[in-house]
């Protein structure tokens, strides 16, 4: 009898890093992302996001999450994806880290995007999330560049960005919402420029899947 991961092998897809593991969401991990989400993410004087969607009352958010795992999942095509991880500490979600490109197999370059529960802030983890998926992506997917983005006020994102290696790019306005428009400052490391961590990930699952990510 097949299996859930027989139908669709990403779910079998996870990254261990020393404090944290990641896998590919799957809808019984909805209730967890969305509490994690609900208890804060920010300051709500301030916008991190270039999509304002923490701006959405409760419920809205709430359902707008689940259609956005579940269109990230059907958007999967071949060279063409967004590999979206909830971020487990022992065992309990308290973020999301993805990894996402188009036109891999010309470009081989990665775009990230994370966000961490506010009472897990300032302890390490968003930095350990970034640097196992930058390890993933130049070791394990292959990737020759990885690019990212964070407002200009910003500062302990873009300073996750620049310990880990990546180079400033340009600056490019944003709706910030009901706060009026933001900035957004692009950021870029090649495989060569990241300053790596002194541990290493484990990933399982990747062999299975990489016929639907059109990896070799």
């Amino acid at each position: 009898m097949l299996t859930l991961t027989d139908v669709w092998p990403l779910f079998n897809l996870t990254i261990t890093s020393p404090r944290l593991s990641m896998r590919i969401v799957r809808d019984d991990d909805l209730p967890g992302i969305v509490e994690a989400a609900l208890a804060g993410i920010h300051d709500p004087a301030v916008m991190p996001f270039s999509t304002p969607w923490t701006d959405a009352p409760s419920l809205q958010l709430t359902r707008d999450m689940a259609r956005h795992q579940w269109e990230l999942r059907a958007g999967v095509r071949a060279d063409q994806w967004t590999l979206n991880f909830v971020v487990l500490l022992d065992g309990v979600p308290i973020g999301t880290q993805s990894v996402a490109t188009r036109k891999f197999s010309a470009g081989k370059t990665i775009n990230s995007g994370s966000w961490l529960t506010r009472s897990q802030q300032g302890k390490g983890y968003g930095r350990e999330m970034r640097a196992a998926v930058l390890l993933f992506a130049f070791d394990h997917l292959c990737a020759e560049a990885a690019e990212s983005s964070a407002t200009l006020w910003n500062k302990p994102s873009l300073g996750v960005s620049q310990a880990l290696g990546y180079n400033l790019g340009a600056v490019v306005p944003i709706d910030g919402g009901s706060r009026g428009p933001g900035q957004l400052q692009e950021l870029r490391v090649a495989a060569a420029d990241f300053r790596r961590p002194s541990w290493n990930i484990v990933v399982e699952g990747l062999d299975a899947a990489r016929g639907d990510l059109f990896l070799p």
